[in-house]
């Protein structure tokens, strides 16, 4: 690890450690609003779903009653989360869940607090290409997202699972967004990533699902909740609250199509993710549990296979104890919030 990284973690480190708790996501004037940052994917839709919620509650709520704000913020990509909550400019945040095991490790104050969904990530490839088995792809370029994504992990099982190593393929980390259009164009041979950008040119009819998660890893984990251990200590109601809206969310998601066409008119808008609703609509549908959200269930055994994961691929350096990277009261006395919507 070279000195420029390591001086440039302190420096972060150090303002994450003094800026004051004002500087942080809550509202100076009401502590009890937050603003949560996500990106314009359908792994976060838990998030868009749960504000909006929120916000219906609210106005139903008795006078009296203590009342919870929450504001969507987007980004467009886990590195700017992630500078987010180490800077402090945010308290809370989707992230990828190697990611807060590795930041977590560094010393950085977070912790997971729920999921955020299910399954939802894709490898695709053109529609006419020959390539029916992970085989077929030795020497062929494929894109991730990054070393930290869980897509990574993903191809690499999907490697594994066919005897082959990473070595095999070339590897080229590529934005999510870039990635249809990389297709297209022949400059990649297959990407992995979440959804909507294997939808996006699935529709667009240049693209189809080599291997979907639904699938072939049913219990994968990827998008978290992650919140700053001073919100916690600060504000742990409003950090259960939130649990519960998201748990809320992920129910309501899953109980049948008229919510998730709800759920696609509420996140194609601009004050979500500000796309267009027949892609978002064909990762609803195309099948239904492409995308999951119903069990939000921390199961340490399942965080302990990523890290396994994680390690072999070289993304974690050692071992991290559980309890440095996640916070599981929150989810164990959750009372899922019932979404009227």
């Amino acid at each position: 690890m070279n000195r420029e990284f390591l001086s440039r973690r302190q420096v972060l480190r150090g303002l994450a450690a003094t800026l004051p708790l004002a500087a942080f996501g809550c509202s100076r004037t009401d502590p009890n609003s937050l603003t949560v940052g996500g990106l314009a994917v359908t792994c976060n839709l838990t998030l868009p779903v749960a504000c909006v919620g929120k916000s219906a509650a609210n106005h139903s709520a008795p006078p009296g009653a203590t009342r919870f704000h929450y504001e969507y913020a987007k980004f467009n990509g886990w590195p700017e989360i992630k500078e987010s909550l180490m800077a402090g400019r945010i308290q809370a945040g989707y992230m990828l869940a190697p990611l807060v095991m590795d930041l977590a490790d560094q010393g950085i104050p977070m912790k997971i607090v729920s999921l955020g969904h299910r399954s939802g990530a894709v490898i695709m490839v053109r529609t006419e290409s020959p390539y029916q088995s992970f085989r077929q792809l030795a020497g062929k370029r494929i894109a991730v997202p990054s070393r930290f994504a869980v897509d990574y992990l993903f191809l690499r099982r999907m490697l594994a699972k066919e005897s082959m190593r990473i070595e095999d393929v070339e590897v080229v980390e590529m934005a999510p967004a870039d990635m249809p259009a990389a297709l297209y164009a022949n400059a990649v041979d297959a990407y992995c990533t979440g959804e909507p950008f294997g939808a996006a040119a699935q529709v667009a009819g240049y693209a189809r699902p080599l291997r979907m998660t639904r699938d072939e890893w049913p219990k994968y984990i990827c998008c978290v909740l992650t919140v700053r251990e001073e919100l916690i200590a600060a504000n742990a109601p409003l950090v259960q609250d939130l649990v519960n809206q998201i748990l809320g969310a992920g129910l309501w998601l899953d109980q049948g199509p008229a919510h998730r066409e709800k759920a696609v008119q509420i996140a194609a808008g601009p004050q979500f993710f500000n796309q267009d609703p027949k892609i978002i609509r064909f990762v609803m549908q195309n099948p239904s549990d492409r995308v999951t959200y119903g069990d939000l269930r921390m199961i340490r055994s399942e965080f302990d296979d990523l890290m396994q994961l994680s390690l072999a691929a070289g993304t974690i350096r050692h071992p991290i104890a559980y309890q440095e990277y996640v916070d599981e009261r929150f989810a164990r006395n959750a009372r899922p919030a019932q979404i009227r919507l």
